[in-house]
Parts: structure tokens; sequence; C-alpha cells
């Protein structure tokens, strides 16, 4: 691999103990050093206080289109065209950065927009997809109701068809980006034959009220919203015609499913680079850190976890790249992925010391974040429940 002539690059590689950059194209590559560079130069410096004031960091969210980042790996309309493993790196380096920008871009493209792409038409991808890639409409994914979290394919969202309309009714939950975006995928219950479709809802829009989830402790500078919807018109060309049952709906959740992977690895990787780097330079008892057995050998454990991780995520990038990820693969690697990453944060945390629970070392700060991301997307114990569902052909749940 030739160089880049990127200085900050050394403490990202020192994280690579197998060398896994060896296997990027070049096309990979350039987009994990463009997103490195955002995040080393942009990101970090700034986004601890739009963390500590749960504000949008709007100045950041500004920057990911001309960065070439928007759009996932979705080819024309404008969008990015990623590889899925490029997709990958760059949701690893957002959440390096921060989480929350990271689910924001998250939400907005790889939720909304590939809803769009995946299930829309022609006509609806040409109408909304370019606008989407500026941002300059940006797209929120309504699927999670207050009573079904886990359970959300038993939505109770309705939508009955109206003439040259359909109209929904329903509260959704733990919409990110639903008090501020333009379209919103909005996941509903058919009237006629209890099948899910998908629906885009154009904001503002009577009937359609969204309202931010306040006192919210992790992924604070990302809004989600409680949604209440009714009887929300919505014009039939509106309807994707590719959403037809929850298993359309699932097959957009896969691929968000394996960024969650990416996502914890990214997490992981900041607080071992700082438990590294601290440790290397706090002096306790007549010399640094590293210099004591006990704290070389937690770090080499929170390598070999984070290297792990790294290989995950390197196989299901591979997999996404020939067609070949199920949602079982993703399940399985999120759920393994962000149970790792909470490890290897609480040990740099611990690491720290005091210093741990300050936001300007950020481990606190990734700490808090991960919990989101623990949870959403499928909690580690319904991702249990359908790997194992997977490998026994017994269903352990209804």
């Amino acid at each position: 691999m030739t160089s880049t002539g990127y200085d900050h690059l050394g403490e990202a590689l020192g994280t690579d103990f197998f060398a896994v950059r060896e296997q990027f194209t070049d096309e990979q590559w350039d987009r994990f050093i463009t997103t490195r560079r955002f995040v080393d130069e942009d990101v970090v410096p700034v986004v601890g206080d739009y963390w500590e004031r749960a504000e949008l960091p709007w100045p950041l969210i500004r920057k990911l289109p001309g960065l070439g980042l928007v759009g996932e790996d979705i080819q024309g309309y404008g969008c990015a065209g990623m590889s899925p493993m490029a997709c990958g790196l760059v949701h690893m380096e957002l959440h390096r950065g921060d989480g929350s920008l990271g689910t924001f871009l998250g939400v907005h493209a790889g939720l909304a927009m590939k809803a769009i792409a995946m299930c829309g038409s022609e006509e609806q991808r040409t109408r909304w997809l370019p606008d989407m890639a500026t941002m300059d409409k940006l797209g929120a994914f309504a699927l999670t109701e207050p009573d079904h979290g886990s359970d959300s394919i038993a939505l109770e969202t309705t939508a009955r068809r109206a003439g040259d309309e359909w109209v929904l009714d329903g509260k959704k939950r733990w919409i990110g980006n639903g008090t501020i975006a333009d379209l919103v995928v909005v996941w509903a219950r058919n009237a006629d034959d209890g099948e899910v479709n998908g629906f885009v809802v154009e904001t503002p829009a009577e009937g359609y009220e969204a309202t931010r989830i306040d006192g919210k402790l992790s992924l604070r500078a990302v809004w989600q919203a409680d949604i209440t919807l009714r009887g929300v018109r919505v014009p039939a060309e509106n309807r994707l015609p590719g959403a037809t049952s929850f298993k359309d709906t699932g097959r957009v959740l896969t691929t968000t499913r394996s960024t969650c992977a990416w996502m914890a690895l990214g997490h992981a990787t900041a607080a071992y680079d700082t438990a590294l780097t601290y440790a290397r330079q706090r002096r306790q008892f007549g010399k640094t850190l590293v210099h004591f057995q006990i704290v070389q050998q937690r770090l080499v454990h929170m390598l070999a976890e984070l290297t792990s991780m790294q290989l995950y995520c390197m196989q299901i990038g591979r997999l996404a790249d020939a067609g070949t990820l199920s949602p079982t693969m993703a399940g399985l690697a999120k759920m393994n992925n962000t149970r790792k990453a909470r490890e290897i944060i609480a040990d740099a945390r611990d690491l720290l010391g005091g210093n741990g629970i300050l936001l300007e070392n950020h481990v606190m700060r990734h700490m808090a974040d991960i919990e989101g991301i623990h949870t959403f997307e499928g909690t580690e114990t319904m991702q249990t429940l359908i790997v194992g569902r997977d490998i026994t052909g017994v269903t352990a749940f209804s």
C-alpha cells in the first residue's frame, strides 16, 4: 500500500495488528483515509461540546456530501456508490469520532435512502435520492413503536386506501431524525391484507407530529423522536411498490445491522487508542503505566478483542461485497462486536482512572454511546435468539 501523505495515520495502523489493511482496494482505502482525516481534523476537536449540549453538529453534518460519503452503496442519483466494505470503513471511522454523527448518517442514508433505493420505483428514486445525496432533503425511517421495540413485526400503525391517497394512523418511537426530516419512510400495516408496507411521508404534513425525546444519555448529539400519525394523507405515488411485506423491511435492516458491527469497531478503536496513548504518557510510582505488567496484560487483551472484531468486519464486508451476507450473519456480527466494544471501552475507562470520566478524554462519551448501538437494530438478546433459531431450527420466542 502506497503512502498517503497523511500525518495522522500512524495510530490507526497501530491497531491493525493482523495487517487487514493490505486487503483493502484502492477505493476502500481512499474512503477510509478521507473519513479518517475528516474525523481527526474536524470532528474530534469540537464534537464533545455538541455532545454535552445535546445539539446536532450541523457544521459537521453539512460537510458529509462534499466528502462523497452520503448514499452508501447506492449507484447513481448522485449517491456515494461505495462498495459495502467501504461503507463499513466509513461508518467505523465516523463512529471512532462520534457515534451521534455516524448514527445521523446511518439513519439518513443507511435506512431512509436505502429503503427508497431498494423498495422504491425508478420514478421515486429519481425524485428523492439526488436531493438526499446532497442533504438538501433529510431522511428518517419510522418502524419502531412505543409498544413494539424488539417485536417490530407486530407494529400497529395502519394504512388504509382512500381514493388516490393512503391514510396513516399510529405511533412511532425512537425515530432518528424524526423531528428534522423532510422525507420519513413510515412502515404501516395495510388494512386490506394485513401486510406491512412502506410509505414516504413528506413533511410538514397535516396530522404528522414529531416530538424530540429528551433526557437521552447516549448518542446525545443526534435526535430521536416520538411520532404521532393522525390521519396523515399520503399520495398513492408515495407508496414504495417494493415494500409489500415485513420481509422487505428486513432486507433493509440486514444491511444496517451489519453496519452496527462496524460502528462498534469504531468506538472500540477510539477507546483502545486513547488507553494506549494515556498509558504511555501517564506516570505513577516513578514510571509510565506501560511499565507495569498488569497494564500491559489489559492492553493486550483489549487488542486481542479489537482484532477479533476487525476480522468479523472484514468477513461480513467480503460477504456483503459478494451479495451473500445473510440476516443471521449480520446479527451475529452485531451481537459479537457490540458486546466486545462495551468490554474494551470499560477497560479503557478504568485504565484512565479518574481522568476517564472527563469529556475531554472522550472515553466516557464512547462508553455512553455504545449503549445505544448495543440496543438499536436488535438487542443482543434478540440477535442471540435469531441466530439460535438458525442453528437449531427451533424458535425460542414467539
